[in-house]
């Protein structure tokens, strides 16, 4: 293909003049290779939208209240609309060549998004609208892809070809709500008609404080919050504002207060309830296997020290660093596979096993939940985990059975606002009721 790609290319551009059938074979010869090299495909199709793709588009349109050229900031006009969804294996040429835009201009559409957002990464499933002139042709005048549920491409052929990126508005709605556990957090939260998000930030916000393995029959929590809203419908959790949770009986409170641009969660008396380091490297798994000076290897059929913590969980997923430090290792090894390992000052060291993938390099600087790599099974692994390890003062040792650091409290400076703060916040904690049911939806809508 690259052999033909150039002389072919230059007749397609005019610039040999083949006469009749020459000319017509080697325009023919043209639009394949283009097809070829650009990624753009070979197969246009006009119209092979199942049916259930249809109805989950009409259903989407039923929840947009507002025009779409309003949705999209695109400029008023008269316009036949039409929204679909990427189809397997489909590629941009085949809904842009059928729309009257040709080779040449879809080229420019490809070489205008390499910097923005690559042709290469349009995903089956996403919804794509086309807004067509209401001419002879209905020549193609906008189509907007929808990358995810507030970021937009939109490709413009009124004029020249243009390519940008925009968002829609986002709206930030304040929430209460709260819950009684009867089987589980998450099961708590469907029940309660609430926004699945929300477990992830309250297991964030009490992550060292409560141990989410290990919650209770009655356990319970009441929390103030915001929620992102794009067109009536809610694309995600903005951040917690304050939270109490009750486990085994006893009330912990959780208070978002910013000082000197940063901002973290305290407790009534203003101390950080955050710890220097995460209670584990990935949200919600299970330990598969515990720190131990002997235990049966799984592969190699023989007792000896395991001195790390294995957390099973499904290949992929993100693999956190439980505190900020330097990368010292980024590399593969025969038995502990894809490892990071990091240095987060003269007295703690922590690493990261078996890893699917890497996420960083040596010398790379990480914060405290940094994605680093994600879950697999490399190395010594019989099924995808982590194994994590832990130094102090270079021996490696068990995490669970060390005290350690906590974050810095509210600056003496400071505690006057912050009380005045806390003592605003709990008065809404405890206006917020909870009720001993588990199907009852406990959202309140401020």
């Amino acid at each position: 293909v690259k052999s033909l790609y150039r002389p072919i290319f230059v007749i397609s551009n005019q610039r040999v003049n083949l006469p009749g059938m020459k000319k017509r074979l080697a325009g023919f010869l043209a639009l394949v290779a283009w097809m070829l090299v650009a990624g753009c495909g070979s197969n246009p199709s006009y119209d092979n939208t199942s049916e259930n793709d249809r109805e989950s588009v009409v259903q989407e349109e039923k929840k947009i209240e507002k025009p779409l050229t309003e949705v999209y900031n695109l400029p008023d006009g008269d316009y036949n609309v039409v929204r679909e969804r990427m189809k397997k294996n489909q590629v941009l040429s085949d809904i842009l060549y059928p729309n009257h835009i040709d080779y040449p201009r879809i080229q420019e559409v490809v070489d205008q998004s390499k910097d923005i957002y690559s042709t290469r990464r349009l995903r089956a499933g996403q919804t794509y609208t086309l807004f067509l002139n209401k001419d002879s042709l209905q020549t193609l005048a906008y189509m907007v892809y929808d990358i995810d549920r507030v970021d937009y491409l939109v490709y413009d052929f009124t004029d020249s070809v243009r390519v940008y990126r925009a968002q829609k508005p986002v709206r930030i709605v304040e929430k209460t709500a709260s819950g009684i556990i009867h089987s589980s957090l998450w099961q708590t939260m469907i029940d309660n008609n609430l926004n699945q998000d929300l477990i992830l930030d309250l297991a964030d916000v009490f992550a060292w404080t409560i141990d989410f393995y290990h919650l209770q029959k009655n356990d319970s929590f009441r929390v103030i919050y915001t929620e992102k809203m794009v067109d009536g419908q809610s694309v995600g959790i903005d951040r917690i504002i304050a939270a109490e949770f009750t486990h085994a009986g006893t009330p912990i409170r959780a208070y978002l207060y910013e000082s000197e641009g940063i901002e973290d969660y305290f407790d009534d008396e203003g101390k950080s309830l955050r710890k220097a380091f995460l209670r584990a490297p990935v949200k919600f798994s299970r330990i598969s296997s515990r720190y131990s000076k002997r235990r049966f290897h799984p592969v190699q059929k023989r007792y000896k020290a395991h001195l790390g913590t294995d957390y099973a969980a499904p290949k992929g997923t993100p693999i956190l660093a439980t505190g900020d430090g330097v990368v010292i290792a980024s590399a593969y090894g025969k038995y502990n596979g894809n490892y990071v390992k990091i240095r987060h000052n003269a007295t703690y060291t922590t690493q990261y096993l078996h890893m699917s993938k890497r996420a960083v390099k040596l010398g790379d600087r990480v914060k405290q939940g940094d994605v680093i790599g994600y879950v697999g099974s490399t190395g010594l692994a019989t099924g995808p985990h982590v194994c994590y390890r832990f130094w102090k003062n270079g021996k490696q040792v068990n995490p669970y059975r060390q005290k350690l650091p906590a974050s810095k409290p509210v600056k003496a400076e400071n505690m006057e606002a912050f009380m005045a703060l806390r003592n605003k916040l709990a008065k809404r904690l405890d206006s917020i009721p909870v009720e001993n049911r588990s199907s009852a939806a406990l959202a309140h809508l401020n």
